[in-house]
């Protein structure tokens, strides 16, 4: 089996070299930290008839590569939405938390209505990214196939995103976790400023859906917008293969690179 992404000791999550993040050599990736808070919510009383429809993460400090524990509680329960708190500490300091929305399933057969335009491409259309960072990282983890833009590119971009290795050790990986791995992408495929010179890195992860994806590919159709106080924000459309799923968007703090 391929190295994954967290070991699992215990109650601890322990994160492997493939955890890391482009920001911060010692820190971790937002898309796996939203996959821990994901997999503790799903967890927190599970059910079979339950969707998790909405996801805030927010990244209060930078995530170490160290061992992480997380706990999650239902603040909100009810016969058709339920709302759970999830939190990730490093020791004993709080380094990010998660809110998600959950809604039983309903018996009404209710209609399929979208109105977000499809991929450009499917991912057997798209060009395979090749990445250019040294080490081990979280872009090792991932595939990448892009049908608009380019990662390192400026401006918009679209791909289809699939994991090459398992998120937890021994564990499948969830339709909801591979979404917010792939929705923590949009800002950096979609970034506006040259990477060398500048930061956007993202506090925030909000993703809504109305449908869970089928497969192992998402496809992120993302763009940013910056202001020039240090603001911006990148928006997402998500897909699977069979057509728009969802919605995500992405708070950014912009700054130069220290020098």
């Amino acid at each position: 089996m391929p190295e994954p992404v967290f070991h699992l000791d215990d109650d601890l999550i322990v994160p492997t070299e493939l955890a890391r993040g482009p920001w911060d050599p010692k820190g971790q990736h937002g898309g796996p930290v939203a996959a821990a808070l994901a997999r503790a919510i799903e967890n927190c009383e599970p059910g079979e008839d339950v969707f998790v429809m909405r996801v805030v993460v927010d990244l209060l400090r930078p995530v170490p590569l160290t061992p992480l524990r997380a706990q999650a509680a239902m603040t909100r329960g009810g016969k058709r939405v339920q709302l759970v708190d999830a939190s990730l500490f490093a020791g004993d300091e709080l380094v990010a938390r998660a809110s998600a929305w959950r809604r039983r399933a309903s018996k009404t057969d209710t209609p399929l209505v979208s109105k977000a335009r499809p991929m450009a491409a499917s991912p057997d259309e798209g060009s395979v990214w090749k990445p250019r960072m040294d080490g081990l990282g979280f872009w090792s983890a991932v595939e990448w196939r892009f049908v608009s833009g380019e990662f390192e590119g400026i401006g918009p971009a679209g791909g289809w995103c699939r994991l090459r290795v398992p998120l937890f050790e021994g564990e499948e990986p969830t339709p909801l976790q591979r979404t917010l791995v792939a929705a923590d992408f949009g800002n950096g495929i979609s970034g506006e400023l040259d990477f060398f010179r500048y930061l956007f890195i993202n506090v925030d992860l909000a993703v809504h859906l109305h449908r869970l994806p089928s497969g192992e590919w998402i496809g992120v159709d993302a763009t940013t917008s910056a202001g020039n106080e240090g603001i911006g924000v990148a928006r997402t459309t998500l897909h699977d293969n069979s057509g728009p799923i969802g919605a995500g968007a992405q708070q950014l703090y912009i700054d130069h690179r220290p020098v």
